[in-house]
């Protein structure tokens, strides 16, 4: 399976976590701890980080940027993220944490229709956008 690639970054091989509802970074997630944080998020304190993190969708703000380039900084960022819709504020803390100079992981996007194949598999995410259970 191919998705678009919307921000380059590290391939992953990585379990796959999905969402089952959407979720703000802004007090949803923990930048200190990379824990889901929101205690009405069904996946409430499971962590975000070193999964292929698969969103549904975002709740926007516009400090998730910030929360997402803490998260870098902190090496507690997912290994990779999918995304059923572009959000540009969360994309942009990717594309500051690389012209910090961080690792950073890759953010793709494809449709949610999909992600049901991920939930308790591991995956390998390509440079290219594939994405292989692995």
């Amino acid at each position: 399976m191919k998705a678009e690639v919307l921000v380059a970054g590290q391939p992953a091989d990585a379990p796959a976590l999905v969402l089952t509802a959407p979720i703000s970074f802004w007090g949803g997630v923990n930048p200190k701890t990379g824990l889901i944080a929101d205690v009405r998020h069904p996946q409430h304190g499971i962590s975000i980080s070193g999964k292929v993190l698969c969103l549904p969708g975002t709740i926007g703000s516009s400090s998730a940027a910030a929360v997402l380039l803490e998260l870098v900084s902190a090496g507690l960022a997912p290994a990779a993220l999918i995304l059923h819709e572009p959000d540009a504020i969360l994309l942009l803390g990717l594309i500051v944490a690389q012209e910090m100079g961080h690792v950073t992981p890759m953010a793709l996007r494809l449709d949610r229709t999909e992600f049901g194949e991920f939930v308790d598999t591991k995956l390998a995410i390509g440079g290219d956008g594939s994405i292989t259970p692995s």
